[in-house]
């Protein structure tokens, strides 16, 4: 079984962090929603194993 890797892990962070928030500019709160349902059911299915899928949501819960 894969780990969950929760260490820094992303090039450039801040830089992801700023294209994430702009990408939320001018829209209202569901399409803000909208956006982060899609951009996490993309990464799950880029991520597709499961057993990391459910220890992504064990964390998040925390």
């Amino acid at each position: 079984m894969n780990a969950l890797t929760l260490t820094p892990n992303i090039d450039g962070p801040d830089d992801f962090y700023a294209e994430l928030l702009a990408s939320h500019d001018g829209k209202s709160k569901a399409e803000s929603d909208a956006i982060n349902a899609r951009l996490i059911l993309i990464l799950a299915n880029h991520i597709g194993d499961r057993a990391v899928l459910s220890q992504a949501l064990k964390a998040a819960e925390l």
